[in-house]
């Protein structure tokens, strides 16, 4: 053991409880004759001599703190601390220190100590945060390298490094070194500089980073990170950075700090993106400042060339020339893409500014024209740039179409430039078209439109855009599922092969368009519902279910769920009487036992349904397909539609019962008062003519008792017929009146039995004060008074109709009940 050696920093604290750096050296544990024992020696780096020396008793206390710190007191206030800069060598020592006192190397300290004592210690333990390098030579890279990795988990000691990194000039010095390694082609110590400038990088320091990337080192730390230890041989970056990678000047910069802020911002990105490996899941913030460093230096170039006016206008009129050569052109817009993706860096106000300055150079009209050239780098680079100024203010773009429509025709509009360029896009994987639908997306998102007191954006943009240009947008689809499209995939031509839903650049852009559609019915409830309506857009997506392309079917899946997840009446009702399930159901017997996305996206379509449980879907799916898919029993959705369904029925017909027999309980209970009212009006009469009849002869008699008899049997029949109209008219009624509400159903009955009640009391008073005399002078009844008397008004006994109302004139008339009732009733004479 006394042969091994760990490099130290030794510190001790003095009377004014202040710690002292007694300096650098190698510790060892060896056996001390002046102590007879075990003890610690400490030899100094620069000459040999002895730093310090303390004997390890069996009772001492000895605390290690994290993995480089040994803490221990040898009197009161007087504590000593070694530093290690190896974790390695701290283990070993403090191994050695238990054994002495017969300890297991596991613990943390080696004595029970008081409360005090323990805070002494931590105190002490502070001193661990300290950093120290050792002088920057050949000799001493493993050391450094040790020192930089061990930092990395403490915030603090990272920040104790960076500090002595700047302040003494270290990183220049390790630079220096990496020349002298190259030049002796030491590749132990090359592979040492490639570790310690990565973990230089690695302490995410801004203030290490205007060191290493200025103009005097950055290629010298590219230099460094060629010598990877997992390489055979080093990558030659410095070459390719050097002599292959062009700096293009579109228009000469003369701006010196401009310039030179363009080369470094490219060589620090080419640094993050290709030397540097990437970050795990866990590391995301390892190199945040780099990132940060990197954006910092794009924001400012942007901010450079925007205020150099001269610079952006010169390249705005090589861009208008015509006679500009495509390829110069091609550069321009490169030059304009890379500028708005730099802007990606600006906050909001900066970015608003740019936007405003190349509105007024009339970047949008420029693009305009770039958009229907032939070049595709160009269209492409024209899309791209069209992206960013629609990401940065949507609201501004849309002002420019809008005010495009006063003096363009409608194929001339900027916005139907962009969906003939998205359509007519050549890439076979539509890399143009995916940007210019991002661009719609972003044009047509409610979201992102601003609604003042004087002005509605939404409203005013999309009556535009479904005016205007949406039969543009549709038009391939409505050319794809149209009854004489092309089915064959060796048709010649480019416009008819487009046609066709099998080819496979037209399923992706159909897929493209039906992406949006379903974009708009979530957010254009009103605009689309129609344009949906009017050109039957669902019929013709669901042709496509047809397609060899499962992508596509989903698509056209996905526009008729977004569909029916509004649960809006208009869209349920256009679906069941389209008979709009009927490809759907046939998708999904078509795709077999197959256990695929097609097979989920159609069940969940289904399972929807059933869970909102959206009745007339419901219905229609149960009577229009369930004995086609009953026998799908892997799921229990149409087992559920069904039972949704028979209940749903049921309820139906518990509710038309119940009603029905409301209906015919009012009925019958009002049949049954009038029979009432009727039969004790003929009781009465009958009571009336034994009572009063004087004695007769005999023929006389049977004559008057014929007459009498017949009389009756008028009465008689004349009130059944009666009864049998007024019933009829009474149901007719209260099937109408069950139909309002309370207060008018009262109101109207009412006002109808107050006029009955007039026109029977203006019968009675007509035709029953004035009997007719016959030829035997006696009185006979008409047939008139015998009605008015079989339904109870003819009499004052028959004041029994029901009222739902009070009249005014019912407490007079109930007056005059009672005054009847006290005197002698009032009956026909039938003799003088």
């Amino acid at each position: 053991m006394a042969d091994l050696k760990y490099s130290v920093k030794v510190y001790v604290l003095n009377e004014d409880q202040e710690w002292n750096n007694l300096g650098t050296g190698q510790v060892s544990s060896t056996y001390d004759e002046q102590f007879q024992g075990m003890s610690l020696l400490v030899r100094s780096d620069s000459d040999g001599s002895v730093i310090l020396r303390s004997q390890i008793p069996p009772d001492r206390p000895y605390r290690k703190h994290e993995e480089t710190l040994i803490v221990w007191y040898e009197a009161e206030n007087h504590g000593l601390v070694l530093n290690f800069q190896d974790p390695a060598g701290c283990q070993d020592i403090w191994k050695e220190i238990c054994q002495v006192q017969g300890k297991d190397p596991s613990v943390q300290i080696t004595q029970n100590i008081s409360d005090e004592s323990e805070e002494d210690f931590d105190e002490m333990s502070v001193i661990g945060n300290t950093v120290v390098l050792p002088d920057c030579e050949l000799n001493t890279l493993d050391q450094i390298a040790n020192i930089v990795n061990s930092v990395l988990a403490s915030p603090i000691r990272r920040e104790r490094l960076a500090l002595i990194l700047k302040n003494e000039a270290y990183i220049q010095k390790l630079l220096q070194l990496f020349h002298t390694c190259e030049n002796l082609e030491n590749t132990e110590g090359l592979y040492r500089l490639h570790e310690i400038i990565k973990g230089i990088l690695s302490l995410n320091k801004s203030c290490l980073f205007e060191i290493m990337f200025s103009d005097e080192c950055i290629m010298d730390v590219v230099g460094c990170l060629e010598y990877d230890p997992a390489l055979d041989q080093p990558k030659r970056h410095r070459d390719f950075l050097t002599n292959d990678a062009k700096f293009k000047e579109v228009i000469p910069i003369t701006n010196t700090e401009l310039r030179q802020k363009i080369h470094q911002t490219y060589r620090v990105q080419y640094i993050h993106d290709i030397l540097l490996p990437v970050p795990s899941i866990f590391e995301d913030n390892c190199l945040s400042t780099l990132t940060t460093f990197i954006l910092s230096n794009k924001a400012e170039i942007v901010s450079m060339l925007q205020k150099d006016h001269k610079f952006l206008y010169e390249v705005f009129a090589q861009l208008k020339d015509e006679t500009t050569h495509d390829d110069r052109r091609c550069e321009l817009l490169i030059f304009f893409k890379e500028l708005c993706s730099f802007s990606q860096a600006l906050q909001p106000q900066s970015k608003d500014a740019l936007l405003e300055t190349l509105t007024q150079l009339g970047i949008l009209p420029v693009l305009k024209i770039i958009m229907i050239r032939d070049d595709l780098q160009v269209r492409s680079a024209a899309a791209v740039i069209c992206a960013y100024l629609v990401e940065y203010s949507p609201s501004r773009i849309r002002e420019f179409i809008i005010s495009e429509s006063q003096v363009c025709k409608d194929s001339d509009l900027f916005i139907n430039v962009i969906i003939k360029q998205m359509i007519c896009d050549t890439d076979p994987e539509l890399g143009g078209a995916v940007h210019l639908i991002v661009v719609l997306h972003t044009l047509l998102d409610p979201r992102n439109m601003l609604t003042t007191p004087e002005k509605s954006e939404r409203s005013e943009f999309l009556h535009f855009f479904y005016k205007h240009c949406m039969h543009k947008f549709t038009a391939p689809l409505l050319a794809a599922t149209s009854e004489h499209n092309c089915e064959e995939d060796d048709i010649v031509g480019y416009d008819k092969n487009k046609n066709c839903p099998n080819n496979n650049q037209t399923a992706q852009l159909l897929a493209l368009i039906l992406e949006l559609l379903t974009f708009c019915i979530q957010h254009h409830t009103y605009y689309i519902r129609n344009y949906i309506l009017n050109k039957d857009l669902l019929r013709k997506a669901l042709i496509l279910t047809n397609s060899k392309h499962t992508h596509l079917i989903l698509c056209a899946l996905r526009f008729m769920r977004r569909m029916i997840s509004l649960n809006d009446e208009i869209y349920n009702n256009y679906i069941i009487k389209g008979n709009h399930f009927e490809p759907v159901v046939n998708a999904l017997l078509d795709n077999g036992t197959r256990y695929n996305m097609l097979n989920s996206a159609i069940l969940e379509l289904f399972e929807y349904i059933r869970v909102e449980n959206i009745k007339p879907l419901v219905s229609h799916i149960v009577e229009k397909f369930y004995n086609t898919l009953e026998s799908i029993e892997y799921v229990q959705t149409f087992k559920g539609l069904k039972i949704k369904y028979e209940k749903e029925r049921d309820r139906q017909s518990q509710i038309q019962k119940n009603l029905h027999s409301v209906l015919q309980n009012r009925v019958v209970c009002t049949g049954t008062i009038e029979e009432m009212e009727l039969k004790e009006e003929i009781c009465f009469m009958e009571d009336a003519e034994e009572a009063v009849m004087p004695p007769l002869e005999d023929d006389d008699e049977f004559m008057e008792t014929k007459r009498t008899q017949e009389g009756e049997a008028v009465i008689t029949q004349e009130g059944e017929q009666y009864k049998e109209k007024q019933l009829c008219n009474h149901l007719e009624d209260e099937m109408n009146l069950w139909r309002l509400k309370e207060p008018r159903r009262r109101s109207s009955y009412t006002k109808r039995t107050q006029e009955g009640e007039a026109v029977i009391t203006q019968e009675h008073e007509d035709k029953v004060d004035s009997p007719k005399r016959t030829s035997s002078d006696d009185f006979k009844f008409s047939s008139a008074y015998s009605a008015c008397a079989a339904i109870g008004t003819g009499s004052p006994s028959g004041s029994s109709v029901v009222r739902l109302v009070d009249h005014p004139d019912d407490e007079e008339e109930k007056q005059e009940d009672k005054e009847d009732e006290t005197s002698p009733k009032k009956k026909p004479r039938l003799s003088s």
